[in-house]
C-alpha cells in the first residue's frame, strides 16, 4: 500500500526506500501520517509540472518567504520541493517520539522456560509445556523413536525431551524440585565401636565344617554328650544347629554345626560369617572332597582361622599325612609343614583326642583376645527361622554385643518382635542372653530370614517405623529396577520395529502383505492337542519346608536347573508350615506338584488333593526330594526310541533281476550274527556310516522266499529303495525299535 502511494506520487525511489525503512523499523507511522504525505506530494508533483505558483492552495503554508521567490523562479527544481517535505515530516516525527505513545507494543518476549527432569513421562512434558499430549507426537515424528509404542505414561529419554523443547521454540531447564528429595534415614543401625577398655571377654562362636559323613555331627555329639547325630534323618545334618558347650575346665564354646551335603552350601557360607574360628573335619581314609574346598573358601572370604580336625583315625585305611599335604594345594598349611594350622588327630566315634581339640581351640581363642560389649542394645544374626505351630514364628540367633532378655523389642530384616520367651538348645527357658550365647526366640510378628541382621530399638512404635522404612526402601529399589527392565524392553521393541521396517521398507506393497500374512498364521492360536503337549513340557512346583534355611536351600537348587528345552520347571509359591489346602488349590489351578520337606499333610489334605488329581510329596532327605523331582521331570519327557540289534550280515555278492521290465538290484549275504528277520527293520552300513534305513521287499533262501534266515546261512535280499546301490563288504543290520522312558539331563551335582 505504501509502495503504491509512493509510486503514483512520483515520489524518488531513494525516498520510497527511505520512508520503508522507517515503517518498517521503528512501526510509528499510522495510515492518516501517510495519507497526508500522499496529498502534499500530489500537490508539489502539480506545481511542479505546471510551474504555477497561483495553484498553491491557501491551507499550505511555506516555511518562509525566501523559499517560496525560489520556487516561482525554479518550479523544475522538484528536489527541493521533496526537501522541504521531509524537513516537515521529520519535524512530525520528532514530536510524535517525544510523546509516549499508548500504542507503542511491548519489548518482544523471551523464550518460556520449561522445566524438566528426568524420566519424565510424555503427560508429565505436556503439562510442564502447557500442551496436550498429541503436540509431543507430533513433535516427535520423523525421528528414531517409535510413535506407536509410545503412550501418555511412557518416560522419556533426556535426548527426545531435549528434541521436544527445542522444536517448541522453548528453553530448557532442568528442575531441582522434581528431583527425589533425600528421605531422613529412619534405619535402625548398629552402635559406633566401643571403648575397648569397656570390653569383657566373651566365649568363642565356632563352626564345624567339613565335607559330608567326615564325622562333623558325630564329633560335636561327643563333646556335648548327646545323641544328636542318631536323630539326623539319612545320617546327615540338614539344619544350622547352634550349640553352647561347656568343658571341664570351665570354658564354654558355642559350636555352629552346619550341614555338609552339597545342597547348603548358601548356610554353610552363613555360619562362617557369624564365627570367630572353623574346625575343618576331614576324614583321614578319604582325603579332601569338593565341600572341603568350599569350607575353606568360606573360612577365607570371611576371614576366620582354620583349626584341622582329622578325623575317622582308628580306621585302618586312615593316612592323616596325605590329608595334610592335599590340604597344601589350598594354602591351608598346618604346623607339621611350617605352617599356623593346628592339625589334631581325632575319632569322633571312640571319642579319642577330642579334649586336645577343644584345648587348642581355647589356645586360639586366647590368642584372637575375643571380647564384647556386654550393655547397651543388642546386636546379633538370625542364624535359622522357622514357625511353630504352637508358639509362632520362632528364630536361633547369636547373639553379639548386649544382652537380650524378656521384653526387648528386636527388629531383624522386614519383621520385629517384643520378646516373650527364649530359650536354650535344649528347650529351658532363659532369662538372659550374652554374646556368643546361641538363643532361640519367640515373638516375632513376621518370620525374618536366616541371616538377617538381629538390633534392639527402644519402642515398638520405633519398630514399626524401622520396619516400614526398610518395606519402602525395599518397593523403591524394586521400583527403580523395573524401570530399568521396562525401558531395556522398550529398547529392544524399537530395534526389533526398526528391524520389521527395514525388512518391508523396500518391498511391494502385495509382497509386504502376503510376508505379514505368513507371520501371522506362524502366530495362530494353538490347537486343544497342541496346547496340551506344550502345557506336557511344564512342571509347575509348591515348595513347601519346615525352616527358612530349608526352602532357601531347596530354591538355590532349582536355580542349577538348566534343561528347560526339556522340560520348563514353574515355581508357583512357596512358603514355611505344614501342607494347607490354600497349597492344594494352587497345585490344582496350576496342574502342579506339591514337595514339602519335614512338613506334613493331615488326612484331610490328602483326601482333598487326591479329589482334585493334586500330588503331594512329602521327603525327609533333601537329595531324596530332588532325586523325586528329576524322576518327575523324566516322566514328563517323550519316550526316546533305542535300536536293540537282531541280526548282522555282510554282502558277498550284487547282482540284479528282472521283474517285469525293471531290473531289480539284489545282495548276496550271509548271516555273521543273529538271525534276519523279514518283518523287522533293517540298515545298510558302509565304512561305518548309515546309508539307508528301512524294510525288505524279499528275503529268499536259493529260491525259496522265507522270513527267517540264522546264522552262518546264504541269502538274497531287495530293499524297499530301488536306487540304493549295493557294494561288497557292505554290511546289513537287522534290529527293531523300543520306547524307552528318557531321564533329565539336569544334574543338581550330587
Amino acid at each position: 500500500m505504501i509502495m503504491l502511494i509512493c509510486v503514483r506520487a512520483g515520489v524518488h525511489p531513494r525516498f520510497f526506500g527511505y520512508l520503508s525503512r522507517r515503517s518498517m523499523n521503528r512501526k510509528l507511522l499510522k495510515l492518516e501520517h501517510l495519507l497526508r504525505l500522499h496529498t502534499v506530494c500530489r500537490q508539489l508533483r502539480s506545481l511542479s509540472q505546471e510551474g504555477l505558483l497561483s495553484r498553491w492552495k491557501p491551507g499550505f503554508s511555506l516555511a518562509s518567504p525566501v523559499w517560496a521567490e525560489q520556487l516561482c523562479a525554479r518550479p523544475w527544481q522538484t528536489d527541493m520541493l521533496i526537501g522541504v517535505a521531509l524537513q516537515q515530516h521529520r519535524l512530525f516525527v520528532t514530536k510524535k517520539e517525544k510523546k509516549p505513545s499508548r500504542s507503542q507494543l511491548s519489548p518482544v518476549k523471551s523464550k518460556r522456560d520449561v522445566e524438566v527432569w528426568v524420566g519424565m513421562t510424555v503427560e508429565e512434558l505436556a503439562k510442564a509445556m502447557a500442551k496436550d499430549v498429541d503436540y509431543i507426537y507430533e513433535a516427535l515424528l520423523n525421528t528414531a523413536i517409535d510413535i506407536d509404542s509410545l503412550e501418555a505414561n511412557s518416560h522419556l529419554e533426556e535426548v527426545w525431551i531435549k528434541e521436544v523443547i527445542k522444536k517448541a521454540g522453548m528453553k530448557l531447564k532442568w528442575s531441582k524440585l522434581k528431583q527425589e528429595k533425600v528421605r531422613e534415614n529412619k534405619d535402625a543401625v548398629r552402635r559406633p565401636q566401643a571403648d575397648p577398655a569397656l570390653l569383657t571377654p566373651r566365649s568363642p562362636v565356632v563352626t564345624i565344617m567339613g565335607h559330608v559323613d567326615h564325622g562333623k555331627t558325630t564329633l560335636l555329639d561327643k563333646l556335648r554328650k548327646t545323641q544328636v547325630a542318631a536323630m539326623e534323618v539319612g545320617g546327615i545334618t540338614q539344619h544350622i544347629g547352634a550349640f553352647l558347650v561347656s568343658l571341664p575346665s570351665g570354658e564354654k564354646i558355642t559350636f555352629l554345626d552346619t550341614p555338609g551335603h552339597a545342597a547348603f552350601s548358601a548356610m554353610r557360607a552363613r555360619g562362617a560369617q557369624v564365627t570367630d574360628i572353623v574346625v575343618l573335619v576331614v576324614a583321614a581314609d578319604d582325603g579332601v572332597m569338593k565341600q572341603t574346598v568350599e569350607s575353606i573358601q568360606h573360612a577365607k572370604e570371611a576371614q576366620v582361622p582354620i583349626i584341622l580336625a582329622i578325623n575317622k583315625c582308628d580306621k585302618t585305611a586312615a593316612d592323616p599325612e596325605k590329608v595334610k599335604k592335599e590340604l597344601l594345594a589350598y594354602d591351608v598349611v598346618c604346623e607339621d609343614y611350617g605352617g599356623d594350622v593346628q592339625a589334631v588327630h581325632v575319632s569322633a566315634l571312640q571319642g579319642d583326642n577330642l579334649m586336645a581339640l577343644a584345648e587348642a581351640t581355647i589356645a586360639l581363642a586366647e590368642m584372637l583376645e575375643l571380647k564384647a560389649d556386654f550393655t547397651g542394645p543388642v546386636e546379633g544374626t538370625v542364624i535359622e527361622s522357622f514357625t511353630d505351630k504352637g508358639r509362632g514364628p520362632v528364630t536361633t540367633a547369636i547373639i553379639q554385643r548386649g544382652t537380650l532378655r524378656k521384653g526387648s523389642i528386636l527388629v531383624a530384616g522386614k519383621s520385629w518382635a517384643k520378646v516373650r520367651l527364649m530359650f536354650d538348645e535344649n528347650g529351658q527357658t532363659l532369662n538372659e542372653a550374652y554374646p556368643s550365647m546361641p538363643v532361640g526366640i519367640i515373638g516375632w510378628r513376621d518370620l525374618p530370614s536366616a541371616g538377617d541382621e538381629i538390633l534392639e530399638v527402644e519402642s515398638e512404635p520405633r519398630a514399626r517405623e524401622v520396619v516400614e522404612w526398610r518395606k519402602t526402601e525395599q518397593k523403591e529399589e524394586k521400583g527403580k529396577d523395573d524401570l530399568k527392565i521396562m525401558e531395556e524392553m522398550r529398547k529392544e521393541h524399537q530395534e526389533e520395529h526398526r528391524k520389521a521396517r527395514a525388512k518391508y521398507g523396500s518391498l511391494h506393497w502385495k509382497k509386504r502383505s502376503y510376508m505379514k500374512y505368513l507371520e501371522r498364521k506362524e502366530q495362530r492360536p494353538l490347537k486343544p492337542k497342541e496346547k496340551a503337549e506344550r502345557d506336557s513340557n511344564v512342571l509347575p512346583l509348591i515348595i513347601k519346608g519346615d525352616v527358612d534355611g530349608s526352602v532357601e536351600t531347596i530354591l538355590n537348587l532349582l536355580d542349577t536347573y538348566d534343561a528347560s528345552h526339556e522340560c520348563e520347571l514353574e515355581l508357583v509359591h512357596f512358603g514355611l508350615g505344614d501342607i494347607s489346602e490354600n497349597d492344594v488349590n494352587f497345585a490344582e489351578t496350576f496342574d502342579g506338584v506339591i514337595y514339602g520337606f519335614n512338613v506334613d499333610a493331615g488326612k484331610a489334605i490328602q483326601q482333598s488333593a487326591a479329589q482334585k488329581g493334586v500330588k503331594i510329596k512329602l521327603h525327609r532327605i533333601i537329595y531324596h526330594l530332588i532325586e523325586d523331582l528329576q524322576e518327575e521331570l523324566s516322566s514328563r519327557l517323550p519316550h526316546r526310541l533305542e535300536e536293540y540289534p537282531i541280526g548282522e550280515a555282510y554282502i558277498l555278492a550284487t547282482f540284479a533281476v528282472t521283474e517285469g521290465k525293471r531290473k531289480v538290484p539284489v545282495a548276496g549275504c550271509r548271516v555273521q550274527k543273529g538271525q534276519l528277520e523279514k518283518q523287522k527293520k533293517f540298515k545298510l552300513i558302509r565304512n561305518g556310516q548309515v546309508i539307508w534305513k528301512g524294510s525288505l521287499t524279499s528275503l529268499k533262501h536259493h529260491k525259496d522266499d522265507v522270513s527267517v534266515i540264522k546264522t552262518g546261512m546264504d541269502c538274497g535280499l531287495t530293499l524297499d529303495e530301488e536306487k540304493v546301490e549295493f557294494k561288497v563288504g557292505d554290511e546289513i543290520v537287522c534290529y527293531e525299535e523300543n520306547e524307552v522312558p528318557a531321564k533329565t539331563s539336569w544334574d543338581p551335582g550330587f
